[in-house]
């Protein structure tokens, strides 16, 4: 036992003197260091930390959305199911998608926590009058506020 805990003094001891050195060391020729991530996604994808930077439904459900539910809105099966938005009668009722959006379902993530309540309204209203889809009432972000 007396061995163990020598052993694991030890470890310690070189383990911290190696985190000392490299920390004492002189730091990287430019070159060799990494390089600054920007603070803002430099083609727009996100405004800020976590949060989505498109600025209409189109243009949202193109880059976010169509990564499952693929660009023609039809679904894909394979490491997931991700069913099809396209011509879905889900979507007559304009609260549904909002509330997936926002909650999330099944294996669906509550990406409307990475979305402006606007932006919700929006992508959800490209969704519903595109694709096949012809739902006329649409959502504002005064209708996705309360489903946070």
């Amino acid at each position: 036992m007396k061995n163990h805990i020598l052993l694991f003094v030890a470890t310690a001891g070189v383990a911290l003197g190696a985190v000392t050195a490299a920390a004492q060391s002189p730091a990287l020729p430019a070159a060799a260091q990494l390089p600054q991530v920007p603070a803002v996604d430099p083609d727009g994808a996100f405004s800020g930390r976590g949060q989505f930077g498109e600025p209409t439904g189109e243009k949202m459900f193109r880059r976010v959305c169509a990564g499952c539910h693929m660009p023609d809105a039809k679904g894909a099966v394979g490491a997931g199911a991700y069913p099809a938005l396209a011509g879905n009668k889900k979507l007559a009722a304009s609260g549904y998608p909002a509330f997936v959006v926002v909650k999330g379902l099944n294996g669906m993530p509550p990406i409307g926590a990475m979305m402006t309540d606007q932006q919700v309204a929006d992508v959800v209203n490209y969704v519903r009058t595109h694709f096949g889809n012809k739902y006329k009432d649409s959502l504002t972000a005064a209708d996705i506020k309360p489903l946070r």
